[in-house]
Protein backbone atom coordinates (compact mmCIF):
# COMPACT_ATOMS: atom_id res chain seq x y z
CA UNK A 1 0.00 0.00 0.00
CA UNK A 2 1.49 3.06 -0.79
CA UNK A 3 1.06 5.72 1.83
CA UNK A 4 2.15 9.60 0.95
CA UNK A 5 5.51 9.34 2.42
CA UNK A 6 5.95 7.12 -0.34
CA UNK A 7 5.72 10.31 -2.43
CA UNK A 8 7.32 13.41 -3.31
CA UNK A 9 4.78 16.18 -1.89
CA UNK A 10 5.35 19.52 -1.57
CA UNK A 11 4.04 21.49 1.66
CA UNK A 12 0.87 22.34 -0.23
CA UNK A 13 0.23 18.92 -1.40
CA UNK A 14 0.80 19.07 -4.54
CA UNK A 15 3.93 16.58 -6.36
CA UNK A 16 7.34 17.94 -6.12
CA UNK A 17 8.66 18.34 -10.06
CA UNK A 18 12.24 18.57 -11.05
CA UNK A 19 12.12 19.15 -14.25
CA UNK A 20 10.82 22.80 -12.69
CA UNK A 21 12.71 23.03 -10.08
CA UNK A 22 15.88 25.67 -10.11
CA UNK A 23 18.24 23.65 -8.57
CA UNK A 24 17.92 20.59 -11.26
CA UNK A 25 21.16 20.94 -11.77
CA UNK A 26 21.98 19.22 -8.45
CA UNK A 27 20.25 16.06 -9.07
CA UNK A 28 21.57 13.09 -8.07
CA UNK A 29 24.55 14.37 -6.43
CA UNK A 30 23.02 16.98 -4.09
CA UNK A 31 19.77 16.53 -3.98
CA UNK A 32 17.38 13.55 -4.40
CA UNK A 33 13.51 13.11 -4.63
CA UNK A 34 11.84 11.25 -1.65
CA UNK A 35 15.83 11.32 0.18
CA UNK A 36 16.87 15.61 -0.12
CA UNK A 37 14.89 18.11 -1.82
CA UNK A 38 14.06 21.37 -0.70
CA UNK A 39 10.52 21.16 -1.90
CA UNK A 40 9.13 18.53 -0.01
CA UNK A 41 6.92 18.69 2.91
CA UNK A 42 9.23 16.13 5.04
CA UNK A 43 11.23 17.71 7.37
CA UNK A 44 14.04 15.12 7.33
CA UNK A 45 14.10 15.68 3.66
CA UNK A 46 14.23 19.36 3.58
CA UNK A 47 17.22 18.96 6.53
CA UNK A 48 19.41 16.79 4.44
CA UNK A 49 19.28 18.98 1.65
CA UNK A 50 20.50 21.94 3.23
CA UNK A 51 23.18 19.47 4.96
CA UNK A 52 24.05 18.70 1.07
CA UNK A 53 23.16 22.44 0.26
CA UNK A 54 24.65 24.82 2.79
CA UNK A 55 24.68 27.44 0.29
CA UNK A 56 21.58 27.79 -0.94
CA UNK A 57 20.36 28.07 2.61
CA UNK A 58 20.60 31.95 2.78
CA UNK A 59 17.87 31.78 -0.04
CA UNK A 60 15.27 30.20 1.98
CA UNK A 61 15.13 32.08 4.80
CA UNK A 62 11.57 33.66 3.65
CA UNK A 63 10.45 31.18 2.55
CA UNK A 64 6.20 30.34 3.03
CA UNK A 65 6.68 27.02 4.39
CA UNK A 66 8.09 26.94 8.18
CA UNK A 67 10.14 23.97 7.78
CA UNK A 68 11.89 25.22 5.17
CA UNK A 69 12.30 28.72 7.48
CA UNK A 70 13.73 26.45 10.53
CA UNK A 71 16.08 23.91 8.07
CA UNK A 72 17.61 26.76 6.20
CA UNK A 73 18.32 28.39 9.53
CA UNK A 74 20.91 25.83 10.64
CA UNK A 75 22.65 26.07 7.79
CA UNK A 76 22.27 29.73 6.50
CA UNK A 77 25.09 32.92 7.84
CA UNK A 78 24.42 33.39 11.15
CA UNK A 79 24.61 37.43 10.22
CA UNK A 80 21.26 36.66 8.48
CA UNK A 81 19.55 34.80 11.27
CA UNK A 82 19.07 37.80 13.92
CA UNK A 83 15.69 38.53 11.87
CA UNK A 84 14.21 35.08 12.51
CA UNK A 85 13.92 35.82 16.17
CA UNK A 86 10.64 37.54 15.07
CA UNK A 87 9.38 34.73 13.40
CA UNK A 88 5.53 33.99 13.93
CA UNK A 89 6.86 29.91 14.22
CA UNK A 90 8.63 29.18 17.06
CA UNK A 91 10.11 26.65 15.34
CA UNK A 92 12.04 28.56 13.44
CA UNK A 93 12.49 31.62 16.44
CA UNK A 94 14.85 28.59 18.00
CA UNK A 95 16.29 27.24 15.31
CA UNK A 96 17.94 30.67 14.62
CA UNK A 97 18.36 31.51 18.64
CA UNK A 98 20.73 28.52 19.01
CA UNK A 99 22.88 29.82 16.62
CA UNK A 100 23.31 33.04 17.78
CA UNK A 101 25.59 34.10 20.69
CA UNK A 102 23.53 34.74 24.57
CA UNK A 103 22.72 38.02 23.58
CA UNK A 104 20.62 37.49 21.36
CA UNK A 105 18.57 34.97 23.56
CA UNK A 106 17.57 37.92 25.92
CA UNK A 107 14.42 39.06 24.58
CA UNK A 108 13.34 35.38 24.02
CA UNK A 109 12.74 35.00 27.60
CA UNK A 110 9.10 36.30 27.21
CA UNK A 111 8.69 34.33 24.03
CA UNK A 112 4.80 33.02 24.01
CA UNK A 113 5.71 29.53 23.32
CA UNK A 114 7.01 27.65 26.87
CA UNK A 115 9.39 25.20 24.67
CA UNK A 116 11.19 28.42 23.29
CA UNK A 117 11.39 29.94 26.70
CA UNK A 118 12.39 26.87 28.43
CA UNK A 119 15.43 26.40 26.21
CA UNK A 120 16.60 30.15 26.47
CA UNK A 121 16.25 29.21 29.81
CA UNK A 122 18.64 25.83 29.48
CA UNK A 123 21.36 28.37 27.80
CA UNK A 124 21.34 32.02 30.32
CA UNK A 125 23.33 31.99 33.80
CA UNK A 126 23.15 34.65 35.84
CA UNK A 127 21.40 37.77 36.12
CA UNK A 128 20.32 37.05 32.57
CA UNK A 129 18.08 34.41 34.28
CA UNK A 130 16.57 37.20 37.26
CA UNK A 131 13.68 38.10 34.73
CA UNK A 132 11.82 34.06 34.37
CA UNK A 133 11.56 33.31 37.90
CA UNK A 134 8.77 34.94 37.96
CA UNK A 135 7.53 32.66 34.55
CA UNK A 136 3.82 31.77 34.48
CA UNK A 137 4.80 28.25 33.23
CA UNK A 138 6.16 25.72 35.96
CA UNK A 139 8.22 23.77 33.88
CA UNK A 140 10.12 26.81 32.82
CA UNK A 141 10.39 27.50 36.53
CA UNK A 142 12.08 24.42 36.93
CA UNK A 143 14.73 25.06 34.36
CA UNK A 144 15.64 28.65 36.16
CA UNK A 145 15.95 26.48 39.20
CA UNK A 146 18.20 24.25 37.71
CA UNK A 147 20.55 26.69 36.30
CA UNK A 148 20.45 30.26 38.40
CA UNK A 149 23.51 29.92 41.26
CA UNK A 150 21.98 28.69 44.39
CA UNK A 151 22.56 31.89 46.62
CA UNK A 152 20.02 33.56 44.34
CA UNK A 153 17.46 30.59 44.58
CA UNK A 154 16.04 32.21 47.88
CA UNK A 155 14.36 34.40 45.48
CA UNK A 156 11.94 31.06 44.63
CA UNK A 157 11.76 29.22 48.09
CA UNK A 158 7.87 30.36 47.65
CA UNK A 159 7.42 29.50 44.68
CA UNK A 160 3.29 28.38 43.85
CA UNK A 161 4.49 24.86 42.48
CA UNK A 162 5.81 22.20 44.31
CA UNK A 163 8.04 20.47 41.68
CA UNK A 164 10.00 23.76 41.66
CA UNK A 165 10.12 24.11 45.18
CA UNK A 166 11.94 20.42 45.22
CA UNK A 167 14.47 21.62 42.69
CA UNK A 168 14.95 24.52 44.55
CA UNK A 169 15.47 22.55 48.06
CA UNK A 170 17.65 20.11 46.52
CA UNK A 171 20.18 23.24 45.35
CA UNK A 172 19.52 25.90 47.73
CA UNK A 173 22.63 27.17 50.00
CA UNK A 174 22.65 25.04 52.91
CA UNK A 175 22.24 27.86 55.12
CA UNK A 176 18.85 28.57 53.76
CA UNK A 177 17.49 24.85 53.94
CA UNK A 178 15.81 25.56 57.22
CA UNK A 179 12.94 27.62 55.51
CA UNK A 180 11.98 24.75 53.46
CA UNK A 181 12.21 22.33 56.08
CA UNK A 182 8.82 24.12 57.37
CA UNK A 183 7.25 23.79 53.71
CA UNK A 184 3.70 22.39 53.36
CA UNK A 185 4.28 19.87 51.27
CA UNK A 186 6.08 16.80 52.20
CA UNK A 187 8.09 16.14 49.47
CA UNK A 188 10.11 19.11 49.85
CA UNK A 189 10.35 18.72 53.47
CA UNK A 190 11.99 15.25 52.33
CA UNK A 191 14.11 16.96 50.25
CA UNK A 192 15.44 19.18 52.99
CA UNK A 193 15.74 16.41 54.84
CA UNK A 194 18.05 14.85 52.44
CA UNK A 195 20.59 18.04 52.77
CA UNK A 196 20.31 19.24 56.47
CA UNK A 197 23.09 18.32 58.61
CA UNK A 198 22.29 15.62 60.97
CA UNK A 199 21.87 18.75 63.95
CA UNK A 200 19.69 20.67 62.08
CA UNK A 201 17.00 17.64 61.89
CA UNK A 202 15.72 17.50 65.38
CA UNK A 203 12.69 20.32 64.21
CA UNK A 204 11.90 17.50 61.99
CA UNK A 205 11.31 14.45 64.06
CA UNK A 206 7.76 15.52 64.65
CA UNK A 207 6.77 15.53 60.73
CA UNK A 208 3.63 14.29 59.65
CA UNK A 209 4.87 12.08 56.44
CA UNK A 210 6.52 9.12 57.62
CA UNK A 211 9.14 9.26 54.61
CA UNK A 212 10.40 12.32 56.11
CA UNK A 213 10.71 10.82 59.89
CA UNK A 214 12.27 8.00 58.11
CA UNK A 215 14.74 10.20 56.92
CA UNK A 216 15.45 11.36 60.35
CA UNK A 217 15.66 7.68 61.77
CA UNK A 218 18.40 7.13 59.36
CA UNK A 219 20.26 10.24 59.70
CA UNK A 220 19.56 12.05 63.26
CA UNK A 221 21.79 12.31 65.93
CA UNK A 222 21.15 9.38 68.15
CA UNK A 223 19.00 11.10 71.06
CA UNK A 224 16.98 12.02 68.31
CA UNK A 225 16.28 8.45 66.44
CA UNK A 226 15.56 7.83 70.30
CA UNK A 227 12.23 9.36 69.80
CA UNK A 228 11.35 7.58 67.40
CA UNK A 229 11.55 4.08 68.38
CA UNK A 230 7.78 3.98 68.92
CA UNK A 231 6.32 5.61 65.92
CA UNK A 232 3.62 4.55 64.67
CA UNK A 233 4.63 3.75 61.29
CA UNK A 234 6.37 0.25 61.54
CA UNK A 235 8.85 1.02 58.39
CA UNK A 236 10.09 4.33 60.55
CA UNK A 237 9.99 1.85 64.37
CA UNK A 238 12.44 -0.48 62.07
CA UNK A 239 15.01 2.03 61.04
CA UNK A 240 15.45 3.62 64.24
CA UNK A 241 15.77 0.73 66.37
CA UNK A 242 17.85 -0.70 64.05
CA UNK A 243 20.17 2.61 63.64
CA UNK A 244 20.20 2.25 67.99
CA UNK A 245 21.28 -1.73 67.73
CA UNK A 246 23.80 -1.26 65.01
CA UNK A 247 27.29 -1.06 66.47
CA UNK A 248 28.62 1.00 63.61
CA UNK A 249 26.03 3.61 63.57
CA UNK A 250 27.42 5.78 66.18
CA UNK A 251 27.55 9.42 65.43
CA UNK A 252 30.30 9.61 62.57
CA UNK A 253 30.26 6.72 61.37
CA UNK A 254 27.79 7.72 58.72
CA UNK A 255 24.38 5.70 57.58
CA UNK A 256 23.07 3.19 55.52
CA UNK A 257 23.55 -0.60 54.96
CA UNK A 258 27.33 0.23 55.24
CA UNK A 259 27.20 1.34 58.99
CA UNK A 260 25.44 -1.98 59.60
CA UNK A 261 21.80 -1.52 59.56
CA UNK A 262 18.79 -1.85 57.04
CA UNK A 263 17.72 1.19 54.83
CA UNK A 264 14.23 1.00 53.69
CA UNK A 265 15.06 2.55 49.91
CA UNK A 266 12.24 4.51 48.08
CA UNK A 267 11.78 1.89 45.66
CA UNK A 268 9.93 0.05 48.58
CA UNK A 269 7.90 3.36 49.63
CA UNK A 270 3.97 2.92 48.87
CA UNK A 271 3.27 4.09 45.65
CA UNK A 272 1.96 7.95 45.94
CA UNK A 273 -1.56 8.66 43.76
CA UNK A 274 -0.93 9.28 39.95
CA UNK A 275 -1.25 12.96 39.28
CA UNK A 276 -3.93 14.27 37.50
CA UNK A 277 -3.36 15.13 33.63
CA UNK A 278 -4.00 18.63 34.29
CA UNK A 279 -3.43 20.66 37.09
CA UNK A 280 -3.35 24.34 38.50
CA UNK A 281 0.43 25.98 38.95
CA UNK A 282 -0.86 28.21 42.06
CA UNK A 283 -0.76 31.46 39.59
CA UNK A 284 -4.42 30.66 37.89
CA UNK A 285 -2.78 28.99 34.89
CA UNK A 286 -3.99 25.91 33.76
CA UNK A 287 -0.94 23.27 33.22
CA UNK A 288 -0.37 20.00 31.63
CA UNK A 289 2.44 17.96 32.42
CA UNK A 290 4.26 16.35 29.64
CA UNK A 291 4.63 12.67 29.85
CA UNK A 292 8.68 13.19 29.86
CA UNK A 293 8.46 15.50 32.83
CA UNK A 294 6.22 13.11 34.64
CA UNK A 295 8.08 9.61 34.60
CA UNK A 296 11.08 11.66 36.46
Amino acid sequence: MKTDIDEALDWLGEPVLCETCAHLERKGSRCQPLKACVHDRYARRVDRFFDWNADLAQGYLKHPYFEVRACAAKAADVFHLPPLLDDPEEAVRWSAARRLPNRFLLKLRADPHREVRIRVAQRLDGADLMPMIDDQDYLVRQHVARKLSPDLLVLMIGDPDVEVRRVVAARIAPEQLGRLASDPEAMVRLEAARRLEPAGLLRLCADPDWRVRHEIALRADLDVVRGLVDDEDPLVRDAARERLLGRACEPGRGAGAAAGFRVIAPSAWPAEPAPAAHRQDGRGQSQERPAAEESR
